[in-house]
């Protein structure tokens, strides 16, 4: 399904985060004319494309759509995955509450955070905040009832599925197990995150 939003945008809807990312890919790699923005959700993806003629970029997005949804889409998903290394202090103010509430040590809570990789699912809430997918379901913990005022950058954090750094200093109510000293938003790099969507995330005990 291809909807209107806005004046200048269409969204189609995947109906999986796997095919959100494999269509993002394929737009990357075969952007239509005019398109500027593409912003892949978890079972969506926004094109915007002022001016460009709407009839047209409707058929692209319906041919790149149903090339997404087949098993054979080989642009970019047939290749290993980007691999971001994350190194981490577990110290975080909320690392003996998770393991409470997930009945477990703290360090298997450590244990089970780095004993994975993260898929970044889509970025969103601030620039370069990243939700990565996988978490273990041990640690998928509710937000704080009261989110802090204000959570430092470089904080590695869970809630809910999902796990995060957060990029910038912002308020917030996610869990947070500790910091990393990783730059993931810089705004004088190229490019200014290192997190796209369907990008791995591995975090590391420093």
């Amino acid at each position: 399904m291809i909807r209107a939003a806005g004046e200048h945008g269409l969204l189609v809807e995947t109906g999986a985060l796997e095919v959100s990312h494999r269509l993002d890919a394929l737009l990357r790699h075969d952007r239509p004319h005019g398109v500027v923005e593409i912003v892949p959700g978890p079972e969506t993806v926004l094109v915007v494309a002022p001016g460009a003629d709407q009839a047209r970029l409707r058929a692209a997005l319906e041919r790149l759509a149903a090339e997404a949804e087949s098993a054979s889409a080989g642009t970019g998903e047939a290749d290993e995955p980007d691999l971001v290394r994350i190194p981490v202090v577990y110290d975080g103010e909320d690392l003996d509450a998770v393991a409470e509430l997930a009945g477990l040590p703290a360090e298997e809570v450590i244990a089970r955070h780095t004993g994975r990789d993260l898929v970044v699912g889509w970025l969103g809430f601030a620039p370069g905040f990243a939700y990565l997918t996988g978490l273990d379901p041990a640690l998928r913990v509710p937000r704080l009832g009261t989110p802090r005022t204000s959570v430092p950058a470089g904080s590695v954090a869970v809630a809910g599925p999902y796990s995060a750094v957060y990029p910038s200093a912002s308020p917030g109510g996610w869990r947070l197990l500790g910091r990393t000293p990783l730059r993931v938003w810089d705004v004088t790099a190229d490019p200014p995150s290192p997190f796209r969507p369907g990008t791995r995330v591995r975090f590391e005990r420093a």
